[in-house]
C-alpha cells in the first residue's frame, strides 16, 4: 500500500477528489494556518508588552527587534511549521512547542535585546489566551478571504437569473400542484432575499477573543504587575487584532460566538439546499435545459441523459456540511466547569465544515452556469392552466359585491383541468358589469403574474455588496 498523501490516498476527499475547491481554506484553518496564527499572537502579544511603559524589565523595542519580529512571521514557512512540530513530539504540547520555537529564534537572531526579554514570550498566559485568538483569527479570515466572496457569487449567479426571467411567466406550484402564476425571474430572487438577509448577519456577526489567563481571572498578570490595568491591557491587544474582546471567561473563551458564526453558515446552506432542490425539480419537469458539456457522459448505460450532478453533489455537501457546523455549534460552547479538552480537538475541525460548505457553492454555481431556460415548456404548462384564473375571477366577484364567488368557482373547477373555451363560456354566464366582464377577458394565465417584475427590481436595486 502506497502510504504517500496525494488526492488519491487522502482519506477525506476535502484533501483528495475536491482539493482544488478547497484550496482557499488551506491558508486560514490547516493545521499549518493554526501553528501560524499562534507564532502571530505569540509575537503581538510581547510586541504590546514591550509598548507598556509600566512594564520596565520588557524595553520598548528597537527597529532592528522590531524587524526581526516582522521577519519571523512575513517569512514564516512550511519548514519552520515543521521545526515546531518536532518541538511538538517532544513536549507533546503544541503551544508549548510555539513558544520554544520562537525562544530559539530569538537566540539565533543575535539581537541582545531580544534575547534577554525571552522569558516574555507567552508571557502569563495559559494555552488557550493563545489558541483562542488564533482560531478567532482563522475563522474571521477564513470568512472574510473565501467563504463571504464565494456565497456572494453564489448570489449574483442568481441574481443575474433573476433579471434575466424577471418577466418570463410560469405556473407556480404549492404542495406540488399548479397554482397562480409568477415568474421564473421572481423565484430566483426570493433566494437572492433570503441569501442577502444571512449574509448580513454573517458580515456582521461578532468574533472574540479573549487574554486573561488560567482561569480568567489575571491571576499571574497581578502576581507580577499587581498594580497594572490588566484588563484595560487585555482588551487593547484584543481589539489590535480587529477582534472583539470577551471580558469575562473562565480558561477558556466560551466559543458561543463560533456556535452564532456556524448557525448561520448552517442557515445559508440551508437555503442553499433548498435552492438546489428546486433547480433538480425544475429540471426534471423540463423548465430548465442543461447544456451538454463535451466529453461528459450522463450514465455508464442510458447515453441520452444528462444529469442534474451539480446540484446533487451541492446538496450532498450541504448535508455533511450542516451536520459539522450543527455539532460544532452544539457542542463547543459547553465545557466541564473552568475547561475540559473536549473543545481542542473538535476545534480542529472548523475547517472541514467550512470545506464541504465551499465545495457545494462551488458546484451550485456551476450546475447554474449550465442553464438554459425553456420558455416553449413553460408557456406549454402555462396554456393547459386556464383553472388558475379561477383565483382572479373570484376575487372581482367578490368586489362586486357577488354571493359565495369561492364557493361557485370552485364547484367549477377544483381538480379540474379548464380550457380557455371553458373559462369564456363561464366569465360570459357571471352577473358582472360588462367592464368587469373584460376585465377578466383580458387575463391569461401568461400575464397573470402580478407584480413579479417589480419586486425583482426593487430587491436587486437595494441588494448590498
Amino acid at each position: 500500500m502506497n502510504n504517500t498523501v496525494d488526492s488519491l490516498t487522502a482519506l477525506s476527499p476535502i484533501d483528495g477528489r475536491y482539493a482544488s475547491k478547497t484550496n482557499k481554506l488551506r491558508a486560514f484553518t490547516s493545521e499549518y494556518a493554526l501553528i501560524y496564527y499562534r507564532v502571530f499572537v505569540e509575537l503581538n502579544w510581547f510586541r504590546f508588552l514591550a509598548n507598556q511603559e509600566d512594564i520596565l524589565e520588557l524595553p520598548k523595542l528597537n527597529k532592528q527587534s522590531d524587524e526581526i519580529l516582522n521577519e519571523i512571521i512575513n517569512l514564516f514557512s512550511k519548514t519552520d511549521a515543521e521545526e515546531i512540530k518536532k518541538l511538538e513530539a517532544t513536549t507533546n504540547h503544541d503551544v508549548k512547542a510555539v513558544e520554544y520555537f520562537l525562544k530559539s529564534r530569538f537566540a539565533k537572531s543575535n539581537d541582545e535585546a531580544l534575547i534577554k526579554s525571552s522569558e516574555f514570550i507567552h508571557f502569563a498566559c495559559t494555552s488557550e489566551d493563545i489558541n483562542n485568538l488564533a482560531y478567532a483569527l482563522m475563522l474571521k479570515d477564513a470568512r472574510d478571504e473565501v467563504m463571504i466572496p464565494e456565497i456572494i457569487a453564489l448570489r449574483e449567479s442568481l441574481a443575474n437569473m433573476a433579471i434575466q426571467y424577471a418577466e418570463v411567466p410560469m405556473l407556480a406550484r404549492t404542495h406540488g400542484q399548479i397554482a397562480s402564476p409568477t415568474t421564473m425571474g421572481k423565484e430566483m430572487a426570493v433566494f437572492v432575499y433570503r441569501l442577502q438577509s444571512q449574509l448580513d448577519k454573517l458580515k456582521d456577526s461578532l468574533i472574540l477573543g479573549k487574554l486573561n489567563g488560567a482561569v480568567g481571572n489575571y491571576n499571574a498578570h497581578l502576581a507580577a504587575y499587581p498594580n497594572f490595568d490588566w484588563h484595560k491591557a487585555s482588551q487593547n491587544f484584543v481589539e489590535s487584532l480587529n477582534l472583539t474582546w470577551n471580558p469575562l471567561t473562565t480558561q477558556i473563551e466560551p466559543h458561543d460566538y463560533i456556535a452564532e458564526l456556524f448557525n448561520t453558515f448552517a442557515r445559508i446552506n440551508t437555503i442553499a439546499l433548498d435552492l438546489d432542490r428546486d433547480l433538480w425539480a425544475y429540471i426534471s419537469i423540463g423548465y430548465f435545459k442543461q447544456k451538454k458539456i463535451e466529453g461528459e457522459t450522463g450514465s455508464s448505460t442510458m447515453p441520452h441523459k444528462v444529469n442534474p450532478i451539480d446540484f446533487e453533489n451541492s446538496e450532498g455537501n450541504l448535508g455533511i456540511a450542516n451536520a459539522i457546523l450543527t455539532h460544532l455549534a452544539q457542542k463547543l460552547p459547553i465545557s466541564r466547569w473552568q475547561r475540559d479538552l473536549t473543545d481542542s480537538t473538535v476545534l480542529r475541525n472548523v475547517g472541514s465544515g467550512l470545506a464541504y460548505s465551499l465545495i457545494a457553492y462551488q458546484a451550485a454555481i456551476k450546475g447554474i452556469t449550465k442553464l438554459e431556460l425553456d420558455e416553449n415548456r413553460l408557456n406549454e404548462d402555462l396554456c393547459k392552466s386556464w383553472e388558475v384564473l379561477a383565483e382572479p375571477i373570484q376575487t372581482i366577484m367578490r368586489m362586486h359585491g357577488l354571493e359565495e364567488p369561492y364557493e361557485k368557482l370552485k364547484t367549477l373547477t377544483r381538480g379540474e383541468q379548464l380550457s380557455e373555451d371553458n373559462i369564456e363560456k363561464l366569465i360570459d354566464q357571471l352577473e358582472l358589469p360588462d367592464a368587469a366582464k373584460e376585465q377578466i377577458h383580458q387575463l391569461h394565465p401568461k400575464n397573470y403574474i402580478g407584480d413579479a417584475k417589480r419586486l425583482v427590481d426593487n430587491l436587486l436595486s437595494n441588494r448590498s455588496n
